[in-house]
């Protein structure tokens, strides 16, 4: 299983490497967060081990007990799922990124549990471009009224977009939704809202990710292609 998760990471740096090659960026540009809900800590260390720095989890309750059996791994943390705000407190001590504010009432509980002396916590705006009743993430045409909304709160930091497309088997059925994400970036960005950025555009997951970054993904989430199937 180790040298698994080693060649898996090889495989996806070549992948990264290639599309950024192929459209013009730098690969220095896209941070890859390894996915690593479901899997035991044993195989993060692995992954940290073999040079990876940033870790994606979907649930507040899993990544406490990881966090604790990892103490002082020096990694990233990302929150990528939805985040309950009963949760938010603990989230806030775990992760070190938000991906998935979908909510004023969710940015206003984050905001409210920071702490102004630190650095502010960095965060996205998830976006259901799909319209899937069964995936979380504001409408776009709401993206920009939450954008406004956050910027106020000084210990929050508004980064960018993240999107979690419907699933195909073939990656070019999604470039679409990474095209939009881009276009609703920028049109926000032009915008010039105090305190917000749209430098970040989360997307792109195992069977796609090539696809996100040559339309301009800077974080790409993968969980699959590194770890393998979830246990």
């Amino acid at each position: 299983m180790i040298a698994n998760i080693q060649d898996n990471i090889a495989w996806v740096e070549d992948r990264i490497a290639t599309a950024c090659l192929r459209s013009g960026r730098r690969r220095e540009d896209v941070k890859l967060v390894a996915v690593s809900k479901t899997h035991p800590p044993e195989l993060v260390r692995v992954a940290y081990a073999a040079g990876l720095r940033d870790f994606g989890e979907n649930r507040v309750q899993e990544a406490t007990s990881k966090r604790q059996a990892l103490t002082g791994l020096g990694a990233t943390w990302h929150m990528l799922g939805h985040l309950q705000s009963n949760k938010v407190r603990i989230a806030r001590d775990l992760f070190q990124w938000v991906h998935s504010v979908d909510s004023p009432r969710l940015a206003e509980k984050l905001a409210q549990v920071g702490d102004p002396a630190l650095a502010p916590l960095p965060v996205l705006i998830e976006v259901n471009l799909a319209g899937e009743t069964s995936k979380a993430g504001v409408r776009a045409g709401d993206v920009e009224a939450l954008a406004e909304q956050i910027a106020p709160f000084a210990t929050l930091k508004l980064r960018g977009l993240m999107v979690i497309p419907p699933y195909s088997e073939n990656p070019e059925d999604v470039r679409p939704y990474f095209r939009q994400l881009r276009a609703l970036a920028s049109s926000i960005e032009a915008r010039k809202i105090p305190n917000v950025s749209m430098r970040e555009l989360s997307m792109g997951m195992s069977n796609d990710f090539a696809v996100a970054i040559e339309e301009g993904a800077t974080i790409v989430r993968v969980g699959t292609a590194i770890f393998g199937g979830r246990t």
